[in-house]
């Protein structure tokens, strides 16, 4: 298996700090070394703080990606996908670059963003810039466990990594992001049962509801699908909460093999089936969509020539 970037398939931190960048006219000739250079660069941070646990990737735009790598092209790479029903829409905000770095230092994180920035200097331009923390015992800010859904152990990068499905491109992943703007005034209206109906868990002890007490509109119902064989439809979520005193949500991350669970995902909570929609977008609104790929390390610097 080709080397992965790092960032892909790590385990949790405190804190995050995500750069969304589009590229400038005629940057393609110079980004290729650039984009290997700062992967390799953020590998080689992760062996120098690994005391904070460091980590980080960086992925190219589904819409931007011809320009950069015409001679090859993920199998399944596609734009972010659009769905909208009623009063529900999960946006799409195609970028460029996505920049994901993480640690248990916010020092640490600043210090790789400033360095990931100047080496795009000339060439990209910071269209948005989230910091994410850890929240209590990883929780949202809607007071949840969340990504208790989430592989664990090998099972992490058996989900996350392209294999001998495309060949060209194992090692890497398809990567969706959203950034989701909560309100929390009406949340917290809510009734404790509510609230957990809405999520289909228990709110303090995380515990699951039984399949036949799970509501069909209980988030958890919209996004646990299965393929018609019975395996499930799993996804990698890297998602961290993030916001001030003016606005709080979360980052969401899908690190996926393929992009297929990510948009079933999205289509049940947004559009549903049979009237039942994911109620938990009765509080929460995605305001930005996007689709990249992050490429293997391989990959990364085969293309720039190195």
């Amino acid at each position: 298996m080709p080397r992965e970037q790092g960032g892909i398939c790590a385990e949790g931190n405190l804190h995050g700090l995500y750069l969304m960048f589009n590229a400038s006219e005629g940057a393609e000739v110079g980004l290729p070394r650039v984009i290997a250079g700062i992967a390799a660069w953020l590998q080689a941070s992760a062996d120098r703080n690994a005391d904070c646990a460091f980590n980080g990737f960086i992925a190219v735009g589904a819409n931007y990606w011809d320009s950069l790598y015409s001679e090859a092209r993920p199998a399944e790479l596609a734009p972010f996908p659009q769905f909208e029903a009623e009063d529900r829409l999960a946006p799409s905000q195609p970028v460029d670059l996505f920049v994901h770095i993480r640690s248990d230092r916010l020092d640490v994180n600043h210090v790789a963003a400033t360095e990931v920035c100047r080496r795009l200097t000339g060439l990209a331009e910071l269209v948005e810039e989230v910091r994410g923390f850890r929240y209590l015992d990883n929780r949202d800010l809607t007071g949840f466990v969340d990504g208790t859904e989430n592989p664990v152990g090998p099972g992490r990068r058996e989900v996350a990594l392209v294999g001998s499905e495309d060949p060209a491109f194992a090692g890497g992943s398809y990567i969706h992001t959203q950034r989701y703007v909560h309100n929390m005034a009406m949340w917290e209206q809510q009734s404790l049962k509510t609230q957990e109906d809405t999520i289909g868990r228990s709110k303090m002890d995380n515990v699951e509801y039984p399949s036949e007490a799970k509501p069909m509109f209980a988030h958890i119902k919209r996004t646990n699908l299965k393929h018609p064989d019975g395996r499930s439809m799993e996804i990698l979520r890297q998602s961290m909460p993030y916001g001030n005193m003016q606005e709080q949500g979360l980052f969401f991350i899908s690190c996926c093999k393929t992009p297929g669970h990510f948009t079933a995902q999205l289509k049940s909570m947004v559009v549903g089936e049979h009237g039942h929609f994911d109620h938990l977008l009765k509080y929460t609104q995605a305001v930005t969509g996007a689709a990249y790929f992050a490429p293997s390390l391989d990959f990364l610097e085969r293309s720039a020539g190195l």
